[in-house]
């Protein structure tokens, strides 16, 4: 399974720096160009489907305008159900689709598929935050129009979306419509055999309850069937260039309005359409028609051009902390912003959403927030856009009581967090691979310690982050035991990895290790808070009703856990028994057995020596210095060959260690095919949204991996080493405050302080301090 002879698939969009093209249209790759083409701000996302429609070309098409946090929920039905399976699963809705404009040219509707395409071609720009698509067409009548679409999701403006559409006469003279509506009738997603996906089927979640003109907004009201949240979709227009008639529409589930124009050769008109979303899950159900006007009157008010200035002004600031400069591979370059691009649009940043693993671009997953969120997308944003990043935390804290309510299911103290959910409920029904990776907790506690020692945020430590470790901590301590079998060792049995090949295990290293990592930091925290911060200790205290042996206790736990050991392989046991397992099969499992999950049943899966995904590696990476370099490379070597990386989690993790351990070609392997995971289609499942997780991975594998960065008891070191292929690379981090730029090159990496302070840190063991504005050169 290695990856060192990995080849870069031939280019699906041009490489370009700021920017995703496509110049022809191709039915059959539609809906993967709807999900890199997708556009949102972390609360509404728009999959790149056409204004238009796809009329008369069925299954080409996934129609998808999402709103993060806004589900409905389903009872799970179990043939075989037990005590403390969850009961209903949560899915993320595909709401009111408010994309819809169709273009009459006379009689003739625009569409690809009718009349001639004489010039086609859509780009992602990534630098100014919008989509636009151009086409030149005549009619099957003989009309010769060319048509401009320009569409953004505001990142300023929370509820707000626009779409402006320029309709410019060649040779045609008559009548243009354009009919510009809300479609309130939601195509249910299939029902699948693939785990990755959506369950699919059932009845419609949205109720439709009201639909209406209100002045110049058209309005369409539904409720949730099962949750009953209220949503409000509302439209408004402008149009400019032309004298124009207008007539409101209202359908079934359907409702907006009809423009019709006259223009003749060289004559241009604009329709501007603003889109909102406001849900009972943000504010009272009877506000939302007021907050729609509030935002309708500011769309109107500030105009498309004011909208994509803005805009831009937003993505400015973004792209000063968050840019990667990369010279000597156009690919990487294009890949490496558009994951960060996307990243951005996908998260929530309100405390009480998230970011799922297909973001807001696809249906994959159902929405739901995994694991994914602490240790691949949280770096990215701790580093880059601290503020996020604790947006994200604070998501954990306002579900902290649904995680103490799960843990009393699972008949244990503190709170145990969820393996996938939306609210904070666990959605996960298959438990080998779900509730038992209770690993979440570790990861939760190891995303709270590296925000705080990176960013200096103690306060938010001391209000949430605490009280998040000791419930978690205190789970832990409940579940696992000191072992007599073990001369006493702390034990953790019944859980499962990373690894999701390898199930139910007593012992898995990753996890022992990390709880070890969290039970250690949460007794320091208690300690600080105890010496810096006695009022909020007390408060904590009498809250959770915390005694100081259950600190003491933390703290044997972890000078007494178990790690499992090989010493004739000179390795870590990924767990108690997986090196007693056969290896499995590689050289006469066929290519179209991968992912095997979709191939295999569970159970011929779990008994062997296989593995989804970095699991022992993994924690190599996170806990680096526990390690030696060459218990590393053994580890690391043994652990390499069994590893299928059907997880899009994997690549990266592996290019980081790759880097450490000196294997530059794999490192950089790993990391092409990480990068471009979905421009290039490497799942083939970009279809059904993008590979979020893999995106920040991504950023991952440069800063940590090539750039070596670490984090270690708050102390910043770097260790760069710069791939062959390129000419230099050069990113930024934000430190204690401080925003730190690091330039990697052939002969020298340079490090430059953008802002106001100091900052001091570690090169390749040598400690740098460096005041406001000042640049140091060190010699490779």
């Amino acid at each position: 399974m290695k990856m060192k002879a990995y080849q870069r698939p031939e280019a699906l969009y041009p490489y370009q720096s700021w920017s995703l093209a496509e110049e022809a249209y191709d039915d059959e790759n539609n809906q993967r160009s709807e999900s890199v083409f997708a556009l949102g701000n972390g609360y509404i996302g728009m999959r790149g489907n056409f204004e238009e429609g796809y009329r008369g070309v069925k299954g080409k098409s996934v129609t998808g305008n999402y709103i993060n946090g806004f589900y409905d929920s389903k009872p799970i039905v179990y043939p075989e159900g037990a005590f403390g399976y969850p009961s209903r699963n949560q899915s993320m809705l595909n709401v009111t689709n408010a994309q819809c404009i169709g273009v009459l040219v006379g009689n003739d509707p625009f569409h690809l598929h009718s009349g001639n395409v004489i010039l086609y071609k859509r780009e992602l720009n990534m630098k100014r935050g919008f989509l636009q698509r151009q086409v030149e067409w005549e009619s099957p009548s003989g009309g010769h129009v060319r048509l401009s679409f320009k569409r953004l999701v505001s990142l300023p403006y929370k509820h707000l979306a626009a779409i402006q559409v320029e309709i410019e006469s060649i040779s045609y003279t008559g009548d243009i419509r354009l009919n510009s509506i809300m479609d309130g009738k939601i195509e249910e997603a299939e029902v699948t055999d693939d785990p990755r996906l959506g369950s699919g089927g059932g009845e419609p979640s949205l109720i439709l309850e009201q639909l209406a003109h209100d002045g110049d907004m058209s309005l369409l009201k539904q409720r949730t069937r099962h949750t009953g949240f209220e949503l409000l979709t509302a439209i408004s227009h402008q149009l400019a260039g032309a004298a124009f008639e207008t007539e409101n529409v209202t359908g079934e589930e359907e409702i907006g309005t009809s423009f019709t124009v006259k223009l003749a050769p060289g004559e241009k008109v604009s329709l501007t359409k603003y889109i909102s979303y406001h849900t009972s899950r943000d504010e009272a159900g009877e506000e939302l028609e007021k907050r729609a006007a509030e935002t309708h009157g500011l769309a109107s008010s500030l105009g498309f051009e004011r909208l994509l200035a803005e805009q831009e002004k937003y993505l400015d600031a973004f792209w000063q902390r968050a840019d990667v400069e990369i010279e000597g591979d156009p690919a990487l370059q294009q890949g490496i912003r558009f994951n960060a691009f996307q990243l951005l649009q996908s998260v929530g940043r309100d405390g009480k959403t998230n970011i799922g693993a297909k973001g807001l671009t696809g249906e994959g997953y159902e929405g739901h927030y995994f694991w994914d969120t602490e240790m691949y997308m949280m770096p990215f944003f701790t580093y880059t856009q601290p503020q996020i990043a604790r947006s994200l935390m604070e998501f954990r804290y306002a579900t902290l009581d649904k995680a103490r309510s799960r843990a009393a299911v699972m008949s244990q103290k503190g709170a145990l967090y969820p393996w996938r959910t939306i609210d904070g409920e666990e959605n996960s029904a298959y438990f080998p691979a779900g509730t038992a990776q209770m690993h979440i907790n570790a990861d939760v506690a190891y995303a709270i310690r590296q925000y705080v020692q990176a960013t200096g945020d103690e306060e938010f430590l001391v209000s949430k982050g605490a009280e998040i470790l000791f419930e978690t901590s205190r789970f832990w301590y409940d579940l696992g035991y000191f072992n007599d079998a073990r001369d006493g060792a702390f034990c953790i049995d019944g859980v499962t990895g990373p690894d999701e090949y390898t199930a139910i295990v007593n012992n898995n290293t990753y996890t022992n290790l990390m709880v070890q990592s969290q039970l250690r930091y949460a007794a320091e925290t208690a300690n600080l808070l105890r010496r810096d911060y006695p009022a909020e200790y007390d408060r904590i205290q009498q809250a959770i009703g915390l005694d100081e042996a259950e600190i003491d206790g933390w703290q044997e736990a972890a000078s007494r856990m178990f790690v499992p050991y090989d010493e004739r392989l000179g390795i870590y046991a990924q767990d108690d028994t997986f090196l007693t397992k056969k290896k499995w099969d590689f050289d006469n499992t066929p290519v179209d057995k991968y992912p095997l999950l979709l191939h295999y049943h569970p159970l011929v899966i779990y008994r062997h020596q296989v593995l989804k995904q970095a699991d022992t590696v993994m924690v190599m990476f996170l806990l680096s210095g526990l390690f030696t370099l060459e218990e590393k490379i053994r580890n690391y070597q043994y652990y390499e060959p069994l590893t299928t990386h059907d997880s899009s989690l994997s690549p990266c993790i592996h290019s980081i260690v790759c880097a450490e351990i000196g294997d530059l070609e794999g490192a950089y392997a790993y990391f092409d095919r990480t990068v471009r995971m979905d421009l290039d289609d490497i799942n083939r499942n970009a279809k059904d949204g993008l590979h979020t997780a893999a995106m920040a991975g991504s950023w991952m594998s440069i800063v940590h991996g090539f750039a070596g960065m670490r984090l270690t008891d708050g102390s910043l070191s770097f260790s760069p080493v710069l791939p062959a292929q390129w000419d230099s690379c050069s990113f930024k981090v934000m430190y204690q405050g401080q925003l730190l730029k690091v330039c990697m090159g052939r002969q020298e990496t340079s490090y430059t302080l953008l802002s106001e302070g100091s900052v001091s840190f570690k090169h390749r063991g040598k400690v740098i301090t460096l005041s406001a504005k000042e640049t140091i050169v060190i010699e490779s």
